[in-house]
């Protein structure tokens, strides 16, 4: 009885041991996409109201966690069922992050002064509308990078058992989850922090330097999140066209593959952006 006990518990020893082990090997490769991931999910998350801040952050984690956990069995099902799929679903979210991406650039440089005129008259409930908005397309933006998130990691340990394979994929996800959004919430409530040093010390000593250098970083790390998470979501999806479709990944071998990538990633996003801004033209048109 001892013995098989011991057994148990030695087998079990040893299972974390190889999930440790690919769980880091796993990390390792998907930490390029884990920085873009920080970057992006750092400038959806800013923007909103003081008080709404953790609430609205919370919303979006919880959101990521329900994106993993609908995302690891059904990556699980497809690679050994239908890989093909997988594939297919990675360059049409990336066709959506390269959209998101180029339409932020386009934006800025063709309707610029509407956004700043719709921000300075929103009404309360306007606002709680365009939270909502925010939310939901952080959320779907996080759905697009957590896919590729799982099947690198997945991709890691196609050699191992099922079981090896779930747990990997399980222990990056929650890794992926917490420290990208545990790092964000650390990041929007800088100048909150900055505050309360400020107010403890009464304005005096190396605490209050601190808050006020905390203060005055906070606008410039958000816009240059802004920035970052755009070209983050470019190089992300450039990178999905670059690695899955064939013809892309053979075009222009002298360049190097970051150039590559954001090229891809917004050429792309620029041709869905006139698509869609050429619909919906259309659709009025047509209703008039």
């Amino acid at each position: 009885m001892a013995s098989g006990l011991l057994g148990i518990l030695d087998d079990i020893a040893s299972l974390m041991d190889d999930v440790l082990l690919t769980s880091k090997i796993a990390t390792r490769k998907t930490a390029g996409i884990l920085g873009d991931d920080l970057a992006v999910n750092a400038e959806k998350a800013t923007g909103f109201l003081s008080a709404r801040e953790l609430p609205v952050l919370w919303k979006i984690t919880k959101g990521s966690f329900l994106n993993k956990l609908l995302i690891i069995p059904i990556a699980l099902l497809l690679n050994y069922f239908f890989p093909i799929a997988i594939k297919v679903i990675l360059v049409l979210g990336g066709f959506y992050l390269a959209f998101e991406g180029a339409e932020k650039i386009f934006e800025y440089f063709f309707s610029h002064s509407k956004i700043d005129q719709k921000k300075t008259t929103l009404s309360n409930e306007d606002y709680t509308a365009a939270e909502k908005i925010k939310i939901k397309s952080a959320i779907i933006t996080d759905l697009i990078l957590s896919i590729e998130i799982v099947i690198i990691a997945l991709a890691t340990v196609l050699d191992k058992s099922l079981t090896i394979q779930i747990a990997t994929v399980s222990v990056v996800a929650i890794i992926a989850t917490v420290g990208v959004y545990g790092l964000v919430a650390l990041i929007v409530k800088m100048d909150d922090l900055g505050y309360k040093l400020i107010k403890h010390s009464n304005n005096k000593g190396l605490a209050s330097k601190i808050g006020h250098f905390l203060i005055l970083l906070l606008p410039w790390i958000i816009k240059s999140l802004t920035i970052i998470g755009t070209i983050a979501l470019l190089l992300v999806s450039g990178g999905i066209f670059v690695h899955n479709i064939e013809a892309l990944h053979h075009i222009f071998p002298e360049l190097p593959s970051i150039i590559k990538e954001f090229v891809s990633g917004l050429v792309a996003g620029l041709v869905v952006v006139l698509l869609v801004k050429g619909g919906k033209k259309l659709s009025l048109l047509v209703k008039k």
